[in-house]
């Protein structure tokens, strides 16, 4: 089969699509012949060698989300069937044109979206779900303040709390994101370039905040927070360091958490499989959520891909179509 191979760690140019094995699949595993992948930035985190877990890069294929047709199932496997379409979170492989993955962590692809729009499910869903809703606990008529909105994770986030009866902010970096953000659902959407987030919803205040940047937006965002609310990282793209007041965030009762979702157990992540087709699916089905495509690619041109997430000029997600 043919997959996309990093030969070493550095820039889109050490994406390369070679032959490669068959996987093998393990008996609590199946094998999906894949059709589309979704472009995360872990994937570039991990061609760079700098994504937590990641180790030594050198000969891994990339891609942490799929969806396609199951072509063979594990002795184990009692759930799916060859023929069925599925999408997936992966450890890593998704750019490939098969991959094996554990039967606990596919999804059925929601009827009406595409395998191009079921790929680009998994690894954002599932981070929102865990870190808005399970590490967050957003409650309906609370306040969510997203970073980076115009995201796949912001744009996922933005719809799912408003569907679930939450208000929502969003920043983003120009006028034509920030309008996007505003169409999905956001009651406010923040130009940040152009205006202080923390000026803008200080008289307001918000409960949970998802953040993606870190820095110096870490001392903004425990002074938004209402009591009682929670701070949850989901990246630190200015960096890990910021200085805060503990005295306000014992005052305040203010609570600081985050994940990264590659290293969790297999067991954790079947779980929140379950959490998410129970909760999330039925928003899919009801019309209420829908994953924002921005661009495809083929799988051949991934360094093309790979260049326009590290940009950060897309709106919603990138994906591979194999």
């Amino acid at each position: 089969m043919k997959a996309i191979v990093i030969l070493q760690a550095g820039g889109p140019e050490v994406l390369e699509l070679k032959e490669q094995p068959m996987p093998q699949t393990e008996a609590h595993e199946v094998l999906v012949c894949i059709q589309a992948a979704g472009v995360n930035r872990p994937d570039v985190l991990m061609r760079q060698g700098k994504y937590a877990g990641s180790g030594d890069v050198a000969g891994m294929v990339p891609g942490l989300e799929i969806a396609g047709t199951v072509a063979a199932c594990g002795a184990e496997v009692t759930r799916w069937q060859p023929g069925d379409a599925v999408c997936a979170l992966l450890p890593a492989g998704g750019y490939a044109e098969y991959t094996a993955v554990d039967a606990r962590h596919c999804l059925p692809v929601p009827t009406g979206l595409s395998m191009v729009e079921a790929a680009a499910l998994p690894e954002t869903v599932f981070t929102v779900w865990h870190n808005v809703f399970q590490r967050g606990a957003l409650q309906p008529g609370e306040t969510l303040l997203v970073h980076g909105g115009s995201s796949g994770i912001g744009t996922t986030a933005i719809q799912l709390a408003r569907a679930l009866g939450s208000r929502v902010a969003a920043t983003a970096g120009d006028e034509t994101k920030c309008s996007a953000c505003r169409e999905l659902g956001a009651d406010w959407a923040i130009n940040y370039k152009a205006e202080d987030f923390e000026q803008v919803l200080n008289e307001e205040g918000v409960d949970v905040i998802l953040d993606m940047i870190g820095g110096d937006y870490t001392a903004k965002n425990l002074r938004l927070l209402k009591d009682d609310g929670r701070l949850v990282f989901v990246n630190a793209m200015q960096g890990g360091k910021g200085e805060f007041n503990a005295m306000d965030v014992m005052r305040r009762r203010l609570s600081i958490t985050g994940s990264t979702l590659r290293p969790r157990s297999a067991d954790f992540k079947a779980a929140l499989a379950v959490e998410v087709e129970k909760h999330v699916w039925p928003l899919i089905a009801a019309g209420k959520f829908r994953p924002v495509i921005y661009k495809t690619f083929p799988l051949a041109e991934v360094a093309a891909a790979h260049r326009l997430m590290e940009s950060s000029a897309h709106i919603g997600k990138i994906v591979l179509e194999v």
